[in-house]
């Protein structure tokens, strides 16, 4: 994680950029590079800016949060976004997941935990407000659309996943199981491959649907 996390606030409202911006600004180790009223200027000024985390709403002029966040990712797939939202409607939550959103929070979040999860995303990690987490995993205990993997994973995957589900970032599961970044970076590409699914946000949910965590470690 940088020593300073640079973010981009993406809000359409002026009294909620001003209140982040007074929150944030006063944090050791984090730094306000911007703000975009709309999803437009979100899209544009991540391209230019390259901001450590997104911090984004859903409902913009111009251009919606979960389009930018399409866009956004397509355009640096290791772009760290974190949705700050005062809807929690299944046609908001999932579509945000399923287009790489790293977490989730509600506007009635409490500061530390806006704070928290910010460093929580800069790391690659996962953090979702828990009324989003119990919502998902309604979602994952429906029928899966997606293929049966053909490949299962390795005993060393599962203890990866595992990992990934309690939110460690990749160098804190190298720690863990005394092996080089590289090698669990590859572990964690091979997890996502055989599992067919987009980001880790999404591996830590399969690991809590299969019973490798709780909603706790999310």
């Amino acid at each position: 994680m940088p020593q300073t996390i640079r973010i981009l606030i993406a809000d359409d409202h002026a009294v909620v950029r001003e209140g982040l911006r007074s929150l944030i600004s006063s944090e050791p180790g984090m730094q306000i590079v911007d703000e975009a009223c709309d999803g437009v200027e979100a899209v544009l000024k991540a391209r230019s800016l390259r901001p450590d985390v997104v911090l984004l709403d859903l409902v913009m002029p111009r251009k919606g949060g979960i389009e930018a966040i399409e866009e956004i990712k397509a355009e640096n797939p290791d772009a760290h976004i974190l949705v700050l939202t005062s809807f929690a409607e299944d046609d908001k939550v999932f579509p945000a997941i399923r287009k790489g959103a790293q977490g989730y929070l509600l506007k009635d979040s409490a500061p530390e935990d806006l704070l928290q999860a910010i460093r929580h995303v800069c790391r690659g990690e996962t953090s979702l407000h828990p009324t989003i987490a119990r919502k998902l995993i309604q979602e994952i205990n429906q029928p899966s659309d997606l293929p049966p993997s053909a490949d299962p994973l390795t005993e060393r995957e599962v203890e990866v996943l595992r990992l990934v589900s309690r939110g460690l970032s990749n160098q804190e599961i190298a720690d863990a199981l005394v092996v080089s970044e590289r090698t669990v970076r590859t572990h964690v590409s091979n997890i996502l491959s055989k599992l067919h699914l987009a980001n880790r946000t999404q591996a830590a949910l399969y690991a809590l649907k299969e019973g490798l965590s709780r909603l706790e470690d999310l």
